[in-house]
């Protein structure tokens, strides 16, 4: 078993998969493994089917199901080389809505935070649209204070992209990137180096409490919010599409059915 998930990894890191993404491919597969116990090389549909119907039963969510589904689709694909097809489906994802925050909520958060440094964490991430990830590896030579822009660079998919500066937080950037190098991180640990991932959404779920909106918000909501405002505003969606760096403009037309100005007007006949 080890022998093949040493196989796996290395193969992932070759084809530049993220560390993330290797993490879960490895633990999805070490299960398998444990569940198949013999024959591993050895491609068995109906047994991979159980496999995932184990899961479902116990309540895993589509989305972790579709994870196993193609570690293991990867697995005998890429590493065995069996040109034995995998003819299962993937597991129906259920269409949730994604929690957004109000311009009033964004504002009651971010002024409850007194901590300068913070206080921009959340600004930026908010008006920016940018995931936990991206706020913690945006370093000084990625902003453009003359341009409004920040390059965004190995995101998701390990896509670069351009967003938008909020003017608004220009003076407290400034401050920010004085005296520091450009390969610095905008946003370091007392430690030095990038701030934690966990620290960032510690950061934000302290503002939360903090501020009074009970909505179970994330440190993600941010970027929900940011594209839900902009679509408010009337910006196109594929420039909303081309700030988040969404590949498929259909992930994007999630907050079409959040943001709906003809909706709001209709009136309850209570």
């Amino acid at each position: 078993m080890q022998y093949y998930l040493t196989k796996v990894e290395i193969e992932l890191k070759l084809r530049n998969y993220s560390h993330k993404t290797i993490k879960a491919y490895i633990a999805c597969l070490r299960e398998y493994f444990q569940y198949k116990k013999c024959g591993i090389e050895k491609m068995d549909e109906n047994n991979i089917r159980q496999f995932l119907l184990a899961k479902q039963g116990k309540g895993y969510a589509p989305q972790t199901i579709n994870l196993y589904l193609n570690s293991i689709k990867y697995f005998y694909r890429e590493i065995i080389r069996s040109r034995q097809k995998i003819d299962l489906k993937f597991a129906k994802r259920s269409l949730k809505l994604p929690i957004v925050l109000s311009r009033s909520e964004i504002d009651k958060i971010i002024s409850s935070i007194s901590n300068t440094k913070h206080k921009l964490i959340i600004s930026l991430a908010y008006g920016a649209g940018l995931r936990v990830s991206e706020v913690q590896n945006v370093k000084v030579a990625d902003i453009d204070i003359e341009e409004l822009t920040i390059h965004i660079k190995e995101a998701k998919g390990k896509k670069d992209r351009i967003t938008v500066l909020p003017e608004k937080i220009i003076r407290d950037i400034k401050k920010a990137i004085a005296y520091k190098n450009v390969s610095d991180p905008l946003f370091e640990s007392e430690r030095g180096g990038t701030l934690s991932t966990r620290t960032l959404e510690k950061i934000f779920e302290n503002a939360l409490r903090k501020s009074g909106v009970a909505k179970p918000a994330t440190f993600h909501s941010l970027r929900h919010s940011f594209a839900t405002h902009l679509l408010e505003n009337g910006t196109d969606i594929r420039y909303v599409q081309e700030l988040l760096g969404h590949a498929n403009i259909r992930t994007t037309q999630i907050y079409t059915h959040v943001t709906n100005p003809s909706l709001k007007n209709i009136k309850s006949p209570l």
